[in-house]
């Protein structure tokens, strides 16, 4: 009989959110003292503080001088809705998905806009075909599959010479993972996902090719307030230059600041995606380790670094979901890892945060309450029968 008894350590912090995620190492509500609140963020102050984030944000990520970066509201669903809304129409459209918020987008692209798109979807676990894609029209995609753990490895597959734009939900990719600026027009994110920032805010990123559409492309639709990027025909240079287009947070900006700070101080892009590659390695290596439970992603080349999802594969379970549930709900209750269900549309399992504010230590200590969670559940099963 496998032993039953609960491991004896838990990790240090155990929350493996994938959004909000877990805050920087050695978090404290005393680092946000500088915050002007009460100011407005169109004095002087307020609007210094969101400049300095769009500085840092360039020079951590190795944004292309002449890229654009804006703050936006609503996310980063307020922010991919921006740049297809603004952006989409000129051109025929291919929509690639192979997680639930890709099908989002075209669900929004096909019902909302009504666009005759060429939709192109994977089932989870595995990624779209990008030797198919036709790069002369306009292509939207998802870098990393949030809720399927399965990315992009890389942009070879984008040319370089392209007629179409790129646009880019790189949400749970942002300074995780490497992304390649030329092969990108439109990238967007949250900073609530890899660097554990506060929700609300989404971060827009516009090649010189995306601004040229933009100064030369009227949508056929009209543009509510909160999607509007230029005026009389030109862009709106103030959206990036810390003039947003509605009252941002500045206590959540100065949270966004405190993450990038400590980014920069730990090494920047490299160290950030060494320290989620550390911790994928060890789930991943963990599945390798157990028969029982495997990654969702069926290539290695394709897993998640940040968003690993994770399937059981044991026969004598015979209700996925609710077996699913039970070891997340076990593991919670313990307070060995929090928020760790999967996804309400993918398929079973456990999704757990591994993004670059996550110590690779709590990551290690989670994965024996995950073996015995299992253990558990199985041995409940057998008593029920």
């Amino acid at each position: 009989m496998t032993d039953l008894t609960p491991p004896a350590k838990r990790p240090a912090n155990p929350r493996f959110s994938s959004g909000p995620c877990a805050k920087i190492p050695g978090y404290s509500l005393d680092m946000l003292a500088d915050a002007p609140l009460g100011r407005s963020h169109r004095a002087s102050v307020g609007k210094a503080k969101l400049r300095e984030a769009i500085e840092l944000t360039r020079d951590i990520l190795g944004v292309p001088a002449d890229y654009r970066i804006g703050i936006v509201p609503a996310s980063d669903t307020g922010a991919v809705e921006m740049a297809m809304w603004s952006l989409l129409g000129q051109r025929p459209v291919e929509m690639l998905a192979w997680e639930s918020f890709g099908e989002g987008w075209v669900t929004d692209a096909v019902k909302q806009l009504k666009l005759d798109a060429t939709v192109r979807v994977a089932p989870y676990g595995q990624i779209v075909d990008f030797g198919l894609v036709d790069f002369d029209k306009d292509v939207v995609f998802t870098w990393n599959g949030t809720t399927s753990g399965v990315r992009l490895p890389n942009g070879d597959a984008i040319p370089a010479t392209r007629a179409g734009l790129t646009i880019c939900d790189a949400t749970s990719a942002a300074f995780a993972m490497d992304l390649p600026w030329a092969k990108l027009d439109v990238t967007t994110f949250s900073w609530q996902k890899v660097l554990g920032g506060e929700g609300a805010h989404g971060v827009i990123i516009l090649s010189p090719r995306a601004v040229e559409r933009l100064e030369t492309y009227p949508p056929a639709w009209p543009l509510p307030k909160i999607f509007r990027l230029t005026a009389k025909g030109k862009l709106i240079e103030g959206i990036f230059a810390g003039e947003t287009i509605n009252t941002p947070s500045m206590l959540a900006n100065e949270d966004y600041l405190v993450a990038l700070k400590w980014a920069k101080s730990i090494g920047g892009l490299p160290a950030l995606i060494a320290r989620a590659s550390a911790n994928a390695k060890v789930v991943h290596d963990f599945c390798a380790a157990n028969p029982w439970i495997a990654n969702l992603a069926e290539d290695p080349a394709t897993a998640s670094t940040t968003s690993v999802c994770l399937k059981f594969t044991d026969p004598r379970i015979t209700d996925g979901e609710a077996f699913a549930k039970a070891v997340a709900k076990r593991i919670e209750a313990a307070g060995a890892g929090f928020d760790m269900g999967a996804y309400r549309d993918a398929p079973p399992g456990l999704r757990i945060w591994c993004g670059s504010t996550v110590e690779t230590a709590d990551v290690q200590d989670l994965m024996p309450w995950i073996a015995h969670a299992f253990h558990a559940e199985i041995a409940a099963l057998a008593q029920a029968a």
